[in-house]
Parts: C-alpha cells; structure tokens; sequence
C-alpha cells in the first residue's frame, strides 16, 4: 500500500476489501479454481463470521453448511458501529473490573504509568518504531487484553516488567524497553495496517461511520478518560475494539495511510453487506455460537440478527469468550458440526 503515494488513490484502493469482495472472491475460487467441488461448508470466526453472512446473503447458492464462531453481525441499514460502540461500552466496563479483580496491585501501576505518560515531554514516551506513547495510547492494551481466555495474564505480565529498574541513586523511573517493545508488538499494526484502516467500515452500508467509536467515547462523560482517572484515584479503563483518529499520529506504522483513513471514515456511499429478505428466506443450514460475555461482538446485537436469519441454530454458552475457536477448537467444531448433522437435540 505504501506504493499509492495518494490518499484519494489508497482509500479508492481499499474500498474493495470488505465482505462483499471477499465473498466475491471466494465464489470466483469456488467456481473457476475448484469447479468440481461444488458448494461448500463456511466456519466463519468473528469477522469471518460478518463475511459468512455476507456470503448467505447474496451467494448462498455456494453454500452447503455454514459455522458460525462469535460472529454475528449488526445488519441494520446505514452505519450500525454507532449502535456497536454504544452497546459495548458497558461489556468493556465489566472487563474491567473483573481485570483489577483479578490483579488489583495493577490499579496502582496502570495509574502510575498514566502519570508518567501525561508529566512527560510531548504527553507521552518515544516508542521503538518512531511513535509515541501516550496515556490514551495505553488503554488500548484491552483491545486484546480484556477480550480472550489468557489476555487478563498477558497484559498483566507485562505491566510486572513495564519499570526499568533503578540501579543508580537518584535516576529518573524510566519506562523498561521491554513494555515498549511490547506494546508495539501486542497491536501488531506495523504488519496488519488494514485492521486500522477498514474497522469501522465493517458496519457500513450506504452511510459514513465519521469515526463512531471516537465520537460515542466522548458521550461517555469522561469514564474513559486515563488522565483524569488518574488524577482522582479511579482505575484506568483499558479500551477495547475501536480505533481512533490520533491512532494515525500516535503509532509510526499508520501515519502514512492518515489521510486516506479520514476518506474512509466521512465516505457514504458503502455497498450493501446484507440483505434481510435473503436472510429471512434462507435455506443454508446455520449453527453458531453465541458467547455470553462476548467484549467484541455485543450478545444482544448478535440476537436481534439471529431472528432474522431463518433456520439458525444457536449455542448460547459463557463457557468461551470470543477467543473460544482457539481455546477449545474441537469441542466448539464437534458441537457446531453435530447441531447441523441433528446429533444435538433442539431445547
């Protein structure tokens, strides 16, 4: 990408890779790369599960099962991330507490660190790659830290070593290279740039997101506001799935795709991703599971667009988090797979 030197050219460029191409392209494979193999059975984990919806939307003649793994999309008309971001806020909370429950020395260390991230030169700290580290910038560890079975351990493990120590008399509390580095690497944008760029649009049909997840955050009435949490002695809340402006400025990786991020966000004229009335009629067999305490796709959201989806079977479980494909990959296959195969009874 970093070939279009253009934003109008980049964001152009990067219209074409959402679900409605994706489900083009695997219907090319399915028929001009594999012919014989007719059509074929989906499992679509989270956003793959968005696309596998897409897929029974408009090419269901493909399809022979569908799985659904923590992935049911919003599909209401216009941009739904508004109606996303004001559902998940509340399930973020939640993650949070049960975090400093479960760690509550690191209520005491999130602060400090805010501290020394907002009394710092420019706001924050240089990061390895060329960015910056600022207290807002930290919060985003809960983009995976809060959302999957060992994430609470990894981002706490990584708070032990975020203190270089001090081995001389009088030197400045330094930030370790080691919670830099790893916080470069627990966001991975520098490989996988398209997450940033594409998020929100994921929710888009024939109308702009104008940056949701920054604008519903600021409704929020400073609850997420790491600075002023500080200040006052309330835990930081850690953020989870959402992407914002500064982000482009903040982390190296992203800064030359920040102007084509903005077209992106103001852009209005998304193509539709679902249909309902396909949905309503569908005749694909359709098994997924539906994560109670799911922090990236919202339980309730999920629900409403199950009921529009005919013939769905759901497993409802607080057994997995979103992560649950990964944890217990068999035992969630084997249960999808004997739901559509009628070796599971109906309740």
């Amino acid at each position: 990408m970093l070939q279009l030197k253009s934003a109008d050219d980049l964001a152009n460029y990067l219209k074409h890779f959402r679900a409605d191409n994706i489900v083009n392209d695997a219907e090319f494979i399915r028929k001009h790369l594999v012919p014989d193999a007719g059509t074929w059975t989906v499992l679509g984990q989270s956003y793959g599960g968005f696309c596998a919806v897409t897929y029974l939307s408009f090419a269901p003649q493909g399809l022979k099962q569908v799985l659904l793994t923590g992935g049911i999309p919003p599909i209401g008309s216009g941009c739904t991330a508004d109606a996303v971001y004001r559902a998940c806020f509340e399930p973020i909370i939640h993650q949070n507490e049960k975090y400093y429950r479960r760690f509550p020395q690191d209520i005491e260390i999130v602060r400090e660190v805010v501290n020394h991230l907002a009394e710092s030169e420019g706001g924050g700290v240089p990061l390895p790659s060329g960015g910056i580290l600022t207290p807002r910038g930290l919060q985003t560890l809960g983009l995976s830290g809060l959302g999957s079975s060992t994430g609470f351990e990894r981002l706490h493990y990584m708070f032990e070593r975020v203190w270089d120590p001090v081995i001389a008399p009088g030197t400045k509390k330094q930030i370790s290279y080691y919670f830099l580095n790893a916080f470069e690497k627990w966001l991975d944008f520098d490989t996988n740039p398209l997450y940033a760029l594409l998020h929100e649009s994921i929710y888009c049909q024939g109308a702009s997101s104008r940056w949701s997840a920054h604008r519903i955050r600021a409704e929020d009435g400073g609850r997420f506001d790491a600075i002023q949490a500080a200040k006052e002695g309330r835990p930081v809340l850690f953020t989870g799935e959402m992407i914002f402006p500064w982000m482009f400025e903040e982390i190296r990786a992203l800064r030359h795709f920040k102007d084509a991020a903005h077209l992106l966000a103001e852009k209005k004229d998304w193509p539709p991703l679902y249909d309902i009335a396909s949905l309503n009629n569908n005749k694909v067999p359709v098994a997924a599971a539906v994560y109670y305490e799911d922090m990236y796709v919202n339980f309730k959201l999920a629900m409403e667009t199950a009921s529009q989806i005919a013939g769905i079977r759901l497993w409802i479980t607080n057994e997995y988090m979103h992560s649950g494909l990964r944890d217990g990959g068999g035992q969630v296959f084997d249960h999808l797979i004997g739901m559509l195969n009628g070796k599971k009874p109906l309740f």
